[in-house]
């Protein structure tokens, strides 16, 4: 990790007066002493009717006020590489200002990649941490396609922003997966995947022995990237004899196939409402190409954090099947357990 500074903000919130252009002034000096940094210059500039900007520029980089009087607001700002943190500017404003509360943010300003978790609760924003961008591009069948190396987890396939695998424990994913069907039935002859381009529930299925995996997936270039730089995860199932990859619509491709064909259907698209509208719309093409005592399993998502969706996929299981299970487990770069659910075509 290379660390080239401290940065601070503070808002603060509730003030009354509007200040000078000197008492700011005299505040960035104050608060230059105090950290030990060295002020070159000294930028201001005073707004009609109201309002007021100062840059300084250090010789350890900047300080900054912007007032907002019609607001009640100042905002400050405070990067340094110098050797004392900035947050000891907070004392010397809550002090010197009159205020109702101060609003802190602080930023570690180094080559560390702090990337949103889509799947945050409004009340707790949470983060990845990116040691390295391997890949970010769009495929040609419209996906946004990024292997990230996370400072935790590794070697991560994320798609349209959203974390997919990740290399430190998508063994627990995969074989809970591809277990959850077989327990419900050991035949292992032949199984279809639908989805899954990272290539690891189809490396499962042949560590499980099944003789024909027929493996549809809509972007052979998210196969391709995981390829390239997740080895870990497919270990080249793609160039085993027991593969044969079918590119496109999945939906459309078993069109072709024969009826009572696979002992295992693997459904691993997204849980998101589309997906499970897409399943639903396609359950009798499913239910035709599975064997009779075939099993069907799909990853259904998390009841921790989309338990609605869980619902949904249990419902369409039961519905169509008569009968469904649900497997659990905890994924730790999910940050919650992960739901499998499974039915047999009786």
């Amino acid at each position: 990790m290379t660390k080239v500074g401290e940065h601070i903000t503070l808002d603060i919130i509730g003030t009354i007066k509007e200040y000078e252009p000197k008492f700011f002034e005299k505040l960035v000096y104050k608060i230059a002493k105090k950290a030990k940094v060295t002020v070159l210059e000294i930028s201001k500039y005073k707004f009609e009717p109201q309002g007021f900007t100062l840059v300084a520029l250090l010789a350890e980089s900047h300080i900054s006020f912007h007032t907002f009087p019609e607001k009640g607001i100042i905002s400050f700002d405070f990067f340094t590489c110098g050797k004392i943190n900035p947050i000891v500017a907070l004392d010397i404003i809550k002090k010197d200002i009159k205020h109702e509360k101060i609003v802190k943010k602080e930023f570690n300003r180094d080559n560390i990649i702090y990337y949103d978790d889509i799947y945050s609760s409004p009340g707790l924003k949470k983060y990845y941490l990116v040691k390295d961008v391997l890949e970010d591009f769009n495929s040609k069948v419209g996906q946004h396609i990024e292997i990230l190396n996370l400072e935790q987890f590794g070697k991560s396939l994320f798609i349209d922003s959203e974390l997919q695998v990740a290399e430190s424990d998508e063994h627990l994913y995969s074989s809970n997966f591809v277990n959850s069907g077989i327990k419900l039935n050991p035949q292992k002859e032949k199984s279809a995947i639908i989805g899954g381009g990272d290539g690891g529930v189809a490396r499962e299925c042949i560590s499980q022995g099944f003789n024909y995996i027929d493996w549809f997936e809509l972007d052979p270039e998210v196969v391709e990237v995981c390829e390239k730089h997740l080895t870990k995860i497919g270990k080249k199932a793609t160039t085993k004899n027991s593969v044969k990859c079918v590119w496109g619509d999945a939906f459309e491709s078993i069109k072709k196939v024969e009826d009572n064909k696979y002992d295992k259907i693997f459904v691993d698209l997204n849980d998101d409402q589309y997906c499970i509208d897409l399943a639903a719309k396609n359950i009798n093409s499913l239910k035709r190409i599975l064997k009779p005592n075939g099993t069907i399993t799909a990853q259904v998502g998390s009841q921790d954090k989309k338990p609605k969706q869980v619902k949904k996929w249990l419902s369409l299981f039961e519905k169509s099947f008569g009968n469904t299970s649900l497997d659990r487990i905890y994924i730790p770069s999910f940050d919650c357990s992960w739901n499998f659910a499974s039915s047999l075509n009786k």
